[in-house]
């Protein structure tokens, strides 16, 4: 009961921050109805997963989620907000089924509390910098957000994946402290940081490359050179804690199956190659 008590108040209080800040984002999101049978010899089918997942991937994760109810009768019940912040809610909570970070970063830290036994990658991060549509602050490259007078919005390193790599990328290139005297607000996700830019807060904003597909009509794309990007991995794991394992793994197995992956690449994102 205690759990169930903290899990409620997690989520409660996660929908009252994100919905502060983000106003193109819900906190929660269910994906099909809910059914129930039994599935001999296995034990009785649960109504929904819980899945803590980076709101950065919520489009192609939304569509998963109603592929995975026509295929196994269970709806997903989604968790969205910045990794790190889930992160904090998973170790809290101690509930749930599937966990899936921005990097591997922050699967790595949930594997070293024992939080995950089964994990896959699902498709590459690419940071870019995005723009005012028509980019009138004249962006053409990372050096460029150190100009003055030049307003930025990074993510913050505590709650997002792209607010740590953000911050990584600016050191790799020897320009971290020129930047965050330009940075005039922290995101804590992706979404934050599109709107953003796209409402004109900011000229620029360091962030996922498919994040900025949803706001073609107000955004622009810098991309960064390889040699001075970093790019990540997006992984996939089941919970220890998990109380309904093999349909968790069903659901990690479908978001890393071909035809999950094509669902991600639809939206932007570059598949990770076949493990097998």
């Amino acid at each position: 009961m205690k759990k169930i008590a903290i899990f409620a108040m997690i989520m409660l209080c996660s929908a009252i921050t994100l919905g502060c800040i983000e106003e193109k984002q819900e906190q929660v999101s269910t994906v099909g109805e809910t059914a129930s049978e039994l599935t001999p010899p296995a034990a009785e089918k649960p109504q929904s997963l819980m899945v803590y997942c980076g709101a950065g991937m919520r489009i192609p994760m939304d569509e998963i989620g109603t592929l995975f109810k026509k295929k196994y009768g269970i709806s997903i019940v989604y968790n969205y907000a910045g990794s790190g912040h889930l992160l904090n809610q998973i170790g809290l909570a101690q509930m749930g089924d599937v966990y899936q970070p921005g990097a591997m970063y922050y699967l790595d830290i949930a594997k070293e509390k024992s939080f995950i036994d089964y994990e896959k990658i699902v498709a590459y991060h690419v940071p870019v910098i995005a723009v005012q549509k028509g980019n009138p602050a004249n962006i053409t490259c990372l050096a460029d957000l150190t100009k003055p007078g030049v307003r930025l919005a990074m993510g913050d390193p505590k709650a997002s994946a792209i607010g740590k790599v953000g911050n990584n990328i600016l050191e790799k290139n020897g320009i971290k402290d020129a930047v965050e005297i330009n940075t005039t607000v922290r995101g804590a996700t992706v979404n934050a940081l599109i709107v953003y830019v796209s409402r004109g807060d900011v000229d620029a904003a360091i962030t996922w490359r498919e994040s900025v597909l949803f706001a073609l009509d107000e955004t622009d794309v810098v991309e960064i050179p390889e040699n001075e990007n970093i790019i990540k991995t997006i992984p996939i794991g089941v919970l220890t804690f998990s109380e309904n394992k093999e349909y968790a793994r069903n659901f990690v197995d479908l978001v890393t199956s071909d035809e999950g992956k094509t669902i991600y690449e639809k939206y932007g994102f570059v598949p990770y190659p076949d493990e097998s």
